[in-house]
């Protein structure tokens, strides 16, 4: 398995939405609460390009922090989806299966992947704004 490297893929800023907290390894989380839904983000899939497919964990199953919670097959790699937060799976998007291609179409809203809850809310001081994401970004684009 590979983990998500990107080279050579410019985003704007308008693709990190404020309402949002980002990885390192570009995947996206919303909070509510203690609750929190996870997907890849816009960059994310674009660099990928076309999604074949998404293995994701059953509900009930315990994600960590910076560990694979599922894989993703792209036109252009396998990869690793890294959890950007530790918990238990509550939800699934069972979407997926029948589209995957939602995740190219709409990755911040009915491409999410898993809902997570959380069990340790002082994980979401290690992820990233939208600014500062837009900012790892291009620091990323220009060590490539």
């Amino acid at each position: 398995m590979y983990q998500i490297v990107f080279v050579g893929v410019t985003r704007s800023m308008a693709g990190f939405t404020d309402d949002l907290l980002f990885s390192r390894e570009h995947t996206w989380v919303r909070i509510d609460g203690n609750i929190a839904t996870i997907g890849i983000t816009d960059y994310a899939q674009e660099a990928l390009g076309e999604i074949f497919s998404v293995d994701l964990p059953n509900m009930d199953t315990y994600v960590e922090q910076d560990e694979p919670f599922g894989t993703i097959e792209a036109k252009k790699t396998v990869a690793e989806l890294i959890s950007p937060i530790s918990g238990d799976i509550i939800s699934v998007n069972e979407d997926l299966s029948d589209d995957v291609g939602i995740i190219n179409s709409d990755p911040y809203n009915t491409g999410w992947m898993i809902v997570v809850a959380m069990s340790d809310s002082s994980e979401l001081d290690d992820l990233l704004d939208a600014d500062e994401y837009g900012d790892f970004v291009e620091e990323d684009e220009k060590g490539r």
